[in-house]
């Protein structure tokens, strides 16, 4: 269905990201907007991201050889 194109490191750094945004809409700092946080969560399980898929970008190493 789709290329992978999310590698270890890339996803590792989203899901920081995500986890951090989504805690700081829980606790109301960055209310509505931290809600956001689910989008980097989402790329990192699935490893793709649809803008990377756009751009031609492509994180995943063992991914870029397979195919």
């Amino acid at each position: 269905m789709f290329k992978n194109n999310v590698g270890v490191a890339d996803g590792a750094i989203r899901v920081f990201i995500g986890m951090a945004l989504i805690f700081s809409a829980l606790s109301g700092y960055f209310d509505p907007w931290g809600w956001i946080g689910v989008v980097p969560l989402l790329t990192a399980f699935t490893r793709n991201c649809m803008l990377y898929s756009i751009l031609g970008l492509n994180t995943c190493k063992t991914c870029a050889k397979k195919g």
